[in-house]
């Protein structure tokens, strides 16, 4: 993405955020030598859904091992009911990105924001700019490494330019692209 962005710089970036967990951190110092060597402003309202502390660090198969009966929650959930036990729900989750993209699209008024944060940050992200339902109707993978791009027009209307751009990724071994 750096390497990308320094060849062809796509746009004109005001300022870079990142979530406070050490991976988003990472990708950002990583990057901002293609935006001009900006400072990394870390923002916790762009960190991931928060697991709790039983299953913090589990992958997603292991957390299917260990708790069956919450398979069934990913394809039918209520977003008031805990995903994780003793983790944040769904409707926290949208609630604390939803203040952060609110507090940064205040802050940076017709600026540009570059966000490194996490694939659910970004999907609960669309979910908001698109006024889709927080769970439900449809399923949203965004990929790891990849872009999405969205455009405040007016207050309460985005337009998403972009989404899951990964040709950054092209030339890599497969085992760095996601199916």
């Amino acid at each position: 993405m750096r390497d990308r962005w320094s060849a062809a710089p796509e746009f004109q970036v005001d300022a870079l955020v990142a979530s406070q967990y050490p991976r988003a951190a990472e990708t950002a110092a990583i990057i901002a030598p293609a935006l001009a060597n900006l400072p990394v402003i870390s923002d916790p309202g762009f960190g991931e859904h928060d697991p709790g502390p039983e299953c913090d660090g589990l992958s997603f198969d292991e957390f299917v091992r260990r708790y069956p009966d919450r398979r069934a929650w990913w394809d039918a959930a209520d977003p008031f009911d805990t995903t994780f036990p003793g983790g944040e729900t769904v409707a926290a989750f949208q609630f604390r990105v939803g203040s952060a993209m609110r507090r940064i699209t205040e802050m940076y008024a017709a600026q540009t924001v570059v966000i490194a944060c996490h694939g659910g940050v970004i999907d609960a992200v669309v979910r908001l700019a698109l006024k889709a339902p927080g769970m439900g109707q449809f399923q949203i993978h965004t990929r790891n490494t990849s872009i999405t791009e969205l455009l405040l027009l007016k207050p309460n209307l985005w337009r998403l330019d972009r989404y899951n751009d990964t040709a950054h990724l092209a030339g890599l071994p497969s085992a760095t692209r996601e199916g």
